[in-house]
């Protein structure tokens, strides 16, 4: 018998702490009829028997309130509905176009954009699977008449007793007149694919109603199941990220239904826990080089597609700090410093290039005072983050900078400078290059003098791009520990610019560190690379050092930049697929900089000591 007791409820809520067990909360967009918002209870239903707490969000393109919802959501659900109009796609309307929702069109296009740069975890369903190709650079038909599928290409026969491929289906009818639970056509999945990791390789049945489909989900997905017609019936991200959409409506189909849901559930606990791990842990990508773009009039306020590190993206990825390098390239002989630099800095001398770049970063860190800071010490970045600004700390890639003048050290370190990377490609006065010539047989003696200067002056000694001479002269020179600020293991990519398992053995008994970077040429010398190459690269280093002396610098906008981690907004997918391999929160924040820290507070006590 129903209980009309109020207090009694409150009671049995009240009756232990916590009140309830934490469950993800899940967005679900609602459909639009007339003056209604309005969202079948199939769906929320689901996500609630599927452990998720369901959220409705209404159409609305307000920008505030999306971002404002998005900050609190732990996966977004695009439900089905509505056709799209056509124009959205950049199409004029074909006679074959249906009715359309043109209420829901903008509001959970941009949500899902918006969605996509935080690395939200998102499952489309019918018109959802639409929405996510028609906002991330895919194509949707207007109608299924209008299909562009074209059979693909079939292998060739070895023997002539080898039957002909089947040929394809006429179009199905996917729009069906039968209960929504009905079952009513089959589709194949994709081996290897999330989905046939939910609902097992092969061929289901589904149900389906739907007038418009996708007809190409883009570079950001790829086809995981299709119908005996062609039709695209499921795409997942390329790119390692927990995004799906699917054709048919598994809301309807109950127990048969439910694992796409505990899939989406899962995925927003995963995104819940890196969440809250980045609220708490300090996050330091070591080195990029997005300086170098300054000069072009960028606005790192904006979300500016010419570099891989501003504001937004910093944001987005739930990064706290980097390191931006002031990076000098190397000439070689007969070549000029001036004539290798950006129109602002021909004229100057590699010093004042480095200084100038440090000013202009100066100038936007005081444009944007109320979210930026410069910062010169670990303490500094704490503080940054307990005040919820992001930092930026000062570095110079080649110690071309110093113009073979002492004092320009003490000068640096009094300007904020953190580490020096001591050359470039090529070599210079300090010592050789990974990619040099052999000049001095590794650090020449006025490099030995410039690391002692370093350690008086509290600078780390960065050794990326140093050639292996030259690493391990400066390993035995140095009284403080030496980092590599981005550097990968030779073992998994023999590059010259990678280290050895010997290099990395002596860097961690000396109490150094080393940063795997995102340079794809660094990560596989064949293929594509992506995020997994990097954590490869990572773990090897933590397998031959140890946990204490690894992390990352991305050397964004130095070519860094990999599939699944391309610029500052996905640096929380490097902290998913930690969490993915069972590191603690302990090992992650090591990860994330605290091992970088460690020897940085070293550097500049010792300094102080002096």
């Amino acid at each position: 018998m129903k209980n009309y007791d109020l207090q009694s409820h409150l009671d049995a809520i009240y009756s232990s702490f916590p009140e309830g067990v934490q469950r993800p909360l899940i967005g679900l967009t609602a459909n639009y009829a007339g003056t209604d918002a309005t969202l079948r209870d199939r769906y929320y239903q689901q996500i609630v028997d599927a452990g998720g707490t369901p959220v409705i969000i209404p159409p609305i393109a307000d920008k505030d309130v999306i971002v404002n919802t998005l900050e609190h959501l732990d996966a977004l659900m695009l439900t089905g509905g509505g056709d799209y109009n056509p124009l959205w796609g950049n199409e004029e309307p074909s006679s074959q176009l249906h009715k359309i929702n043109a209420t829901r069109d903008l509001p959970e296009l941009l949500i899902t954009r918006l969605a996509y740069n935080r690395q939200i975890p998102m499952l489309g369903i019918c018109r959802g699977m639409q929405t996510l190709a028609m906002a991330l650079d895919g194509h949707v038909a207007q109608d299924l008449s209008l299909l562009r599928v074209e059979t693909p290409p079939q292998p060739k026969r070895k023997f002539s007793s080898q039957p002909e491929p089947p040929a394809k289906q006429p179009l199905l009818k996917h729009s069906q007149d039968a209960d929504r639970e009905e079952l009513t056509h089959t589709v194949t999945i994709v081996a290897g694919s999330e989905l046939a990791g939910i609902y097992g390789e092969g061929t289901i049945a589904v149900n389906s109603f739907h007038h418009q489909a996708v007809d190409n989900p883009g570079p950001r997905f790829h086809v995981t199941a299709t119908a005996p017609d062609g039709v695209i019936e499921a795409m997942e991200s390329s790119e390692y990220k927990p995004i799906m959409g699917i054709q048919w409506h598994p809301e309807w189909l109950g127990e048969d239904g439910l694992p796409i849901f505990k899939w989406l559930v899962n995925q927003a606990k995963n995104f819940h826990v890196a969440k809250q791990l980045h609220h708490r842990v300090l996050t330091l990508d070591t080195h990029c080089d997005t300086p170098m773009f300054f000069p072009q009039n960028i606005r790192f306020e904006q979300r500016d597609p010419r570099i891989l590190v501003d504001l937004h993206k910093m944001t987005e990825g739930r990064q706290d700090a980097v390191i931006m390098a002031a990076y000098l390239p190397q000439p070689k002989i007969g070549e000029t410093f001036s004539s290798l630099v950006e129109s602002a800095g021909k004229g100057l001398t590699p010093n004042a290039y480095a200084n100038q770049i440090f000013d202009k970063i100066e100038t936007i860190v005081e444009q944007n005072r109320q979210y930026l800071s410069i910062a010169r010490t670990p303490a500094d970045l704490y503080e940054d983050k307990r005040r919820g600004r992001k930092s930026i700390m000062f570095a110079i890639e080649n110690g071309l900078a110093l113009e073979h003048d002492l004092g320009n050290v003490k000068r640096f370190a009094q300007r904020g400078v953190v580490y020096i990377t001591l050359c470039h490609n090529g070599d210079n006065d300090i010592c050789d290059s990974a990619r040099g010539c052999n000049t001095h047989d590794g650090v020449s003696q006025f490099g030995e003098q410039v690391i002692r200067q370093m350690n008086d002056h509290g600078i780390m000694v960065d050794l990326s791009h140093a050639g292996e001479k030259s690493f391990y002269d400066a390993l035995e020179i140095s009284q403080t520990p030496i980092v590599c600020s981005h550097s990968n293991c030779r073992a998994l990519c023999d590059h010259p610019r990678n280290l050895t398992d010997d290099q990395l053995r002596a860097l961690a008994k000396r109490g150094g560190v080393a940063h795997t970077t995102i340079y794809h040429g660094f990560l596989r010398q064949q293929g594509e690379a992506s995020i997994l190459d990097a954590i490869d690269h990572l773990e090897h280093a933590i397998q031959v050092m140890g946990i204490d002396h690894v992390g990352l610098g991305t050397d964004f906008d130095g070519d860094g930049g990999v599939c699944g981690l391309a610029n500052s907004s996905e640096l929380i997918n490097f902290t998913l697929h930690l969490l993915r391999r069972k590191y603690s929160e302990r090992d992650i924040r090591k990860i994330w900089g605290a091992n970088w820290l460690r020897v940085m507070a070293e550097v500049q006590a010792k300094a102080v000591q002096r």
